[in-house]
């Protein structure tokens, strides 16, 4: 009986830590598709604003939407550093205010290179890992935690970007849920 126990309780246990590996390796494989879709979402974004209104701001007090775009990449790059352990690129720099980054094919670049580092760190990482404490600063999350806070940023960010384009009368991008 006991030995029954024993073998049905491992089995039980062997099941579930196979079940949670899979789930974490599809919660990865989904970060990577969602974040390939986001990419070319924004590079739809860079490609409807016409290249002499990178400078446009909706407002003076605000940033203007190469600033935006220029946040949106550095900033994929700080926080999925912080979910992937990555080294970041463009460390000890502020892109929105290099004046050298502002034109349209630097924000290109740049807004590319921000998602690619993106996408590449999350494909890298062990998905076992996700559910790791990260401590930046006072704030306490898990890698995954931290992932999804870079998703969430960029898409503001982009979000944002919608009423410049809209204010200079084009069409932005339609959505992209799929």
């Amino acid at each position: 009986m006991r030995k029954s126990f024993f073998l049905t309780s491992t089995f039980i246990f062997l099941f579930c830590m196979l079940t949670r590996a899979q789930f974490t390796e599809t919660v990865k494989s989904q970060l990577v598709k969602e974040w390939e879709r986001a990419k070319v979402y924004t590079l739809e974004y860079l490609d409807v604003m016409p290249k002499d209104k990178y400078g446009f701001k909706a407002q003076d007090s605000i940033r203007s939407f190469s600033q935006q775009m220029l946040h949106l990449a550095q900033d994929i790059v700080i926080m999925v550093s912080y979910g992937t352990g990555k080294e970041r690129i463009w460390q000890g720099q502020n892109l929105e205010t290099r004046t050298s980054a502002q034109s349209a094919d630097s924000v290109k670049y740049f807004v590319t290179s921000g998602y690619d580092y993106g996408i590449e760190a999350i494909k890298n990482i062990d998905a076992s890992k996700l559910e790791e404490k990260v401590k930046v600063r006072n704030t306490d999350e898990t890698r995954f935690a931290w992932l999804l806070k870079a998703f969430e940023h960029q898409t503001h960010h982009r979000g944002q970007t919608t009423i410049y384009i809209r204010l200079l009368g084009i069409k932005p991008p339609p959505e992209k849920l799929f």
